[in-house]
């Protein structure tokens, strides 16, 4: 079973990372309060964000990944600023 690691931008700019086997489901709960308690505070807008993983195991460890990395780092990722996500990450661990 496939497992989607995402990103939501919230109503306040900040940012929520999650993963699921059910995407539409998932973000569905999101914004209908059924989802997170941060998102059910913050009130996610948009989905910015995807990866698809085979493994969840692998999925669940790029979201923990993800969850430290800075706001800086989230949205060089977002926006495929490649160049500047590598200049973020120097001296860091980054999974490619």
């Amino acid at each position: 079973m496939k497992t989607t690691v995402y990103i939501l931008q919230c109503a306040n700019g900040q940012y929520y990372v999650g993963s699921t086997n059910d995407l539409e489901r998932r973000l569905q709960e999101h914004l209908s309060d059924r989802g997170a308690l941060f998102t059910k505070a913050h009130k996610p807008v948009k989905l910015v964000y995807t990866e698809v993983y085979n493994n969840d195991h692998e999925a669940r460890m790029r979201e923990q990944q993800l969850h430290g990395w800075s706001r800086a780092k989230k949205e060089a990722l977002i926006n495929k600023d490649y160049d500047r996500l590598k200049a973020l990450s120097k001296n860091k661990t980054y999974l490619s």
